[in-house]
């Protein structure tokens, strides 16, 4: 069996998108492949084995970078564990998945980067103002190194593919779409039920996101949509997530209801009537999905894979990028229209179900490695 280490600067007990797409397809690929992990030591967890799966946790550094806290830098750790594996699986940039590809190309070891995130949209926009401007070219030029090193880099979308391929043109580039488990982001058997499980009134419209509260999720646009909203009709925010504090003082206000992470986000997304995107930068955005697979229906700025798999007025609406006059309108358009926020999510499930499924994700991932072998 190949040892195939994984290595991610983002892992539970973090929720983010590129923890949820790990837990998904590790239990999956652990039947062809001797899998270990490298990943931050989020809350102190310690390296330890589950289910046959060795998790080697690196310390953080005591800074944070926006709502995130990066991995100390443990080259020798990362390299030893290199040299133990056949490939390596590279989910991010940032120290640990940067050493494993540094090293991974040192020790003519083959490697493989996911791209998760466009790293010179992302970075600068975790920062300060007066940091952004700098930040893009930096960010730009080390990605360019780093994915330079691989072997193979995979993309979720075509779109991010055309975003990032002419940085780094020399290298063998394929499409792995991302899934949902549409068996367990399923609708409610009553929308009344779910909302008075959470403390809602049941004839409250409930708007909502989930994920993390950080720059480039651009939450302020969402919070004064929602204002715009909330002056004439009965309603309420909930926002199921954690990050920045600033953020989150930002957010206390009357009829927002402002929930931390969650291990099962089910119960949330199925009290929400309307889902609402205000983010910056995606890739494909598996909470999106799983709003969509809940049924619920979605606004959402044109962002990423998003902006593909969401038509207009089909299975979700779009506003424009910090237009928050706009999300307001749409907004108001599906409350005022209760047989079309039906609609809406109902074809939402739908995509989901026909377009996105684990299973292929996996698939193709093992042919993308076993195409290594035969190179």
């Amino acid at each position: 069996m190949k040892k195939l280490l994984i290595a991610t600067d983002n892992y539970l007990p973090r929720h983010d998108g590129i923890s949820r797409v790990l837990s998904e397809i590790i239990p999956r690929l652990k039947t062809k492949y001797a899998i270990t992990i490298i990943a931050p030591a989020f809350n102190n967890t310690k390296t330890q084995t589950v289910d046959g799966i060795e998790i080697v946790r690196i310390p953080l550094r005591k800074h944070m970078v926006g709502d995130y806290q990066p991995a100390k830098f443990k080259s020798k750790i990362i390299k030893h564990y290199v040299h133990e594996a056949d490939i390596v699986f590279a989910q991010t940039l940032a120290p640990i998945g940067a050493i494993a590809i540094y090293q991974a190309q040192k020790q003519k070891k083959k490697v493989v980067a996911f791209v998760h995130s466009v790293e010179w949209e992302l970075v600068p926009m975790a920062m300060r103002n007066y940091f952004r401007k700098l930040a893009y070219p930096l960010s730009k030029a080390y990605a360019r190194f780093f994915y330079g090193k691989c072997d193979l880099i995979l993309f979720p979308a075509q779109s991010i593919q055309d975003n990032v391929s002419w940085e780094v043109p020399s290298v063998e580039k394929r499409i792995v779409h991302l899934g949902c488990d549409t068996n367990t982001f399923v609708p409610p058997k009553s929308k009344v039920e779910a909302k008075k499980a959470l403390g809602f009134d049941p004839k409250a419209i409930v708007i909502g996101y989930h994920g993390r509260l950080c720059r480039e999720k651009d939450l302020k646009t969402l919070l004064r949509g929602f204002i715009k909203v909330d002056r004439k009709h009965k309603k309420k925010l909930l926002i199921v997530g954690d990050g920045i504090d600033s953020i989150k003082k930002m957010l206390e206000r009357p009829n927002i209801h402002l929930h931390g992470s969650v291990d099962d986000v089910v119960p949330f997304l199925q009290a929400m009537d309307i889902y609402a995107l205000s983010s910056l930068t995606e890739t494909t955005c598996l909470s999106i999905l799983e709003a969509m697979s809940c049924e619920v229906s979605v606004v959402t700025t044109r962002v990423g894979f998003v902006k593909d798999y969401i038509q207009e007025g089909k299975n979700g609406l779009f506003f424009d990028f910090q237009n928050n006059y706009e999300l307001a309108k749409k907004l108001e358009q599906l409350i005022d229209n209760p047989v079309q926020m039906r609609s809406l999510g109902k074809r939402a499930r739908e995509t989901v179900i026909k377009l996105f499924d684990w299973n292929k994700t996996v698939k193709e991932l093992i042919d993308a490695f076993e195409s290594l072998e035969e190179d």
